[in-house]
């Protein structure tokens, strides 16, 4: 039992990364990996000991964050009411690494929550399309299809940022 928890709990880095991919906000994904770790505590006995937990895991995760998004489309969503007031209260960042990779975030973000998590749990994660496919419930073609899309939206989006920028700087 306590090698199951302790395979569980190697793989936290990488619930984080996944859970902030999907949610876009921190403390969210936080509470999205707390609701993952729980339910795979709960269900300790489904997960075949010596076999890597992080596709179970991601699975978990997976069909968490979609009752939430299915929720949320019930109920609206709610807006906090400093963050919906005022100027935004972020500050563009001095290096241009950090500039383009939030610009990948943001592009990531744009684009279509199905070809996000496809593409995050193949490009980031590291997982196979067969992997992938199994953890969303989905063939393996209809993974490869949802990347292709998800990569070329993602294209899209980076092309348009840099537009924006360029105009930005002419406007000036």
């Amino acid at each position: 039992m306590d090698e199951k928890r302790g395979a569980i709990l190697a793989e936290l880095p990488r619930l984080r990364r996944y859970a902030r991919a999907l949610v876009r906000d921190r403390d969210l994904a936080d509470d999205l990996v707390q609701d993952c770790i729980e339910k795979a505590l709960a269900r300790i006995d489904g997960w075949q000991s010596g076999e890597n937990p992080r596709r179970w895991l991601f699975t978990i995760m997976h069909n968490l964050f979609v009752d939430q998004v299915r929720r949320l489309r019930r109920r609206g969503e709610t807006v906090n009411y400093e963050d919906a007031s005022g100027p935004a209260l972020v500050t563009e960042p001095a290096q241009l690494d950090n500039i383009a990779a939030r610009e990948v975030l943001q592009a990531l973000q744009a684009i279509a929550p199905d070809r996000r998590s496809a593409l995050v749990l193949v490009a980031v994660e590291g997982l196979t399309y067969a992997e992938a496919a199994t953890v969303l419930g989905i063939p393996a073609g209809t993974v490869m299809s949802r990347i292709a899309r998800g990569r070329e939206e993602l294209r899209k989006e980076l092309e348009d940022a840099s537009r924006r920028r360029t105009m930005k700087v002419v406007e000036r």
